[in-house]
């Protein structure tokens, strides 16, 4: 597994392990099979995991696997594992958000997952129109300072608002964004920010929910509802990239780049954003560990010059999506973001 340095004092796999799945709302999980499977993705070489304070019971089996990775391989090995939390306040606290209620939700991650110190948490903002973000950075770098947050990051926040945040002085190390070959609203203005203000790059939606992968290669459009709010949100994606039918020829390219390499769509599909300047690493979703050899040849495969040149060939046919990064999702009233919940935290 590669591995790379996004600060000089910190390195994480390039392939990271979300913990999304493994939420509420997904099915039944067991908790002692989940843990063995982070064990399982740990001891492969993919030691960094993604989570969120609004991902029901996640943070609670980080922070068991922190445990039982300690008990069985020792400190020498817990220290290589690296926690990416978020800090996603609800979209009805935020008009009257405070650095008490910060603090709070900071301390309830720390306890769940057994870090006296955050490793990096990623701050997320619904709202723009609702002011108290900047604000809230700065309650987040002062919690950095008391050594709660090792790490300050953000997620699906704009070009505009991130270079507010870093401007105010608050140190900031990363950005968790969608990111994608069907989405490449961050090649528009935010790689450019973050090559120049030293942020990574983390990319979600890379597979989009499981559209890029063989399931869907010579398959009819599907028709609404899907079966999970995932494949509704990513098939907007898809028609605003172009259709069905371009999406379609995209696979179809990932299929033959797929088969020179001997691996599947979605592991072509990943590596290739690994390529991208500014990528520090993918995030993949992984309910358990059926995926974990595909996972690792995410990082190992190296695509040529011809597998770009026929990837690009697609694309260049394909539509701009409109705006900025998580633009579409942030109008509440629109198709994207209609389909978002607010308010996680309460469970709503």
């Amino acid at each position: 597994m590669q591995r790379i340095s996004i600060t000089p004092d910190y390195e994480i796999s390039r392939v990271i392990r979300g913990g999304w799945q493994l939420a509420g709302g997904h099915g039944a999980i067991d908790a002692d099979s989940a843990i063995e499977d982070m064990i399982a993705f740990a001891d492969a070489g993919i030691t960094t995991f993604d989570c969120a304070d609004i991902y029901t019971g996640v943070e609670e089996l980080i922070g068991r696997f922190r445990l039982a990775y300690n008990n069985r391989r020792g400190a020498e090995a817990l220290s290589k594992i690296r926690v990416h939390t978020k800090f996603v306040p609800d979209l009805a606290v935020l008009p009257t958000i405070s650095k008490a209620y910060v603090e709070r939700v900071i301390d309830t991650s720390r306890q769940r997952l057994n870090l006296d110190c955050l490793d990096l948490v990623q701050f997320h903002w619904w709202a723009y129109d609702i002011p108290g973000w900047l604000e809230t950075a700065g309650w987040l770098k002062e919690l950095h300072q008391a050594g709660k947050i090792g790490k300050i990051s953000g997620t699906n926040f704009d070009t505009d608002h991130i270079e507010a945040i870093v401007g105010a002085g608050v140190p900031f190390t990363s950005l968790q964004l969608q990111y994608s070959l069907l989405d490449r609203r961050p090649e528009k203005r935010m790689v450019q920010l973050a090559a120049a203000k030293n942020f990574a790059l983390f990319c979600y939606g890379t597979v989009a929910g499981g559209f890029l992968g063989d399931r869907w290669l010579g398959q009819p459009e599907p028709e609404h509802p899907l079966e999970n709010r995932s494949l509704t949100k990513y098939k907007l994606i898809i028609d605003d990239f172009g259709g069905w039918d371009l999406f379609q020829a995209l696979l179809s390219a990932l299929r033959k780049i797929a088969d020179r390499h001997r691996v599947d769509i979605a592991t072509v599909a990943s590596a290739a954003m690994l390529t991208r300047p500014g990528v520090a690493a993918v995030i993949v979703g992984a309910r358990n560990r059926d995926h974990l050899p595909s996972n690792l040849a995410i990082a190992n495969i190296k695509l040529s010059d011809a597998d770009h040149a026929e990837i690009e060939a697609v694309l260049s046919q394909a539509n701009p999506l409109d705006g900025d990064v998580y633009t579409l999702e942030r109008d509440r009233e629109g198709p994207h973001g209609s389909i978002m919940k607010y308010n996680l935290n309460k469970g709503e």
